[in-house]
């Protein structure tokens, strides 16, 4: 008897609120460790980008400046031209995440729900282009464009990135939920598959717009590599082209590059916490639905 107690009070005092208290902290203080650790390099960053020249290469090191100044972002705007390469990314980015979320959810919804001839076919087709690296189709990409006219434009940047093939299986797979009742009953009430698309298929999927649309928006904003191939002109260089130009030009001003990567992160920061807090409320729109 006086065993099993012993037993029970020890099991009573492992499940105690102490004990869940402890463990809960435990289990917050590793989150916010981790978190802390994440963010070091960004909090750094920011730091960096207002020290004085050279401080951030100073012995010892220091996380804080000593004196700050904003003598580096108005280099950045006033003669190096950054404003202009803000503007350039903006509007390529904006433009090729709408664009791409009206075409990747056309095609989508298509290949979910419209019957025709060869469609699981063609949609193995697509599938296996997952597997080719992006690497491979810059050069017919590039011939392409060629062909067109579209070198050094920003079309030539804008349109390979319309449409994808990741954005298309995404919204496929979303929409293939969508009951087939639905779409039938709109149909009977003479809806047009434009119509259908507008005001049932649309708020259906509207999380994983959201979500395409932060996953294209940071994609493109963040490209280098088509950018780099497709722009000539200096005056359509994108942020990243830029940046890497002005890197090669002011490679020992470390605060200088430090400014210039803030002003390429934080609109890319904002963008993706005004969308998420509509992916947000789309999720908990779809987990009210009956």
């Amino acid at each position: 008897m006086g065993t099993a107690a012993t037993a029970d009070e020890a099991l009573r005092a492992r499940h105690s609120p102490s004990s869940a208290t402890l463990v809960k902290a435990l289990l917050y203080g590793l989150l916010i460790g981790g978190a802390i650790i994440a963010l070091l390099p960004t909090l750094w960053m920011i730091s960096a980008s207002f020290m004085a020249t050279g401080e951030a290469n100073s012995y010892p090191p220091h996380f804080f400046p000593h004196a700050p100044t904003l003598s580096h972002y108005r280099t950045l705007f006033d003669r190096l031209s950054l404003g202009r390469y803000l503007a350039n990314s903006a509007f390529v980015a904006v433009t090729v995440t709408v664009l791409s979320l009206v075409v990747n959810s056309l095609a989508g919804y298509a290949l979910a729900k419209l019957r025709f001839k060869g469609r699981e076919r063609l949609f193995r087709t697509l599938a296996l282009g997952l597997v080719i690296p992006v690497q491979v189709s810059m050069l017919p990409l590039f011939l392409l464009m060629k062909s067109l006219h579209l070198v050094n434009t920003y079309w030539g940047v804008i349109i390979p990135g319309m449409a994808s093939i990741f954005g298309i299986f995404l919204i496929r797979q979303y929409a293939l939920a969508i009951p087939e009742d639905l779409l039938d009953a709109a149909r009977v009430d003479g809806a047009s598959e434009l119509r259908i698309y507008r005001s049932v298929v649309l708020p259906v999927v509207a999380p994983i717009l959201a979500t395409l649309a932060i996953w294209t928006f940071l994609a493109t904003w963040n490209d280098f590599m088509w950018p780099l191939i497709i722009l000539s002109d200096e005056r359509r260089f994108t942020l990243p082209v830029a940046l890497a130009s002005l890197s090669g030009e002011h490679v020992q001003d470390t605060e200088l590059m430090m400014a210039g990567s803030v002003v390429t992160v934080l609109p890319v920061l904002l963008a993706f916490l005004i969308i998420q807090r509509y992916y947000v409320a789309g999720i908990m729109v779809g987990s009210v639905k009956e």
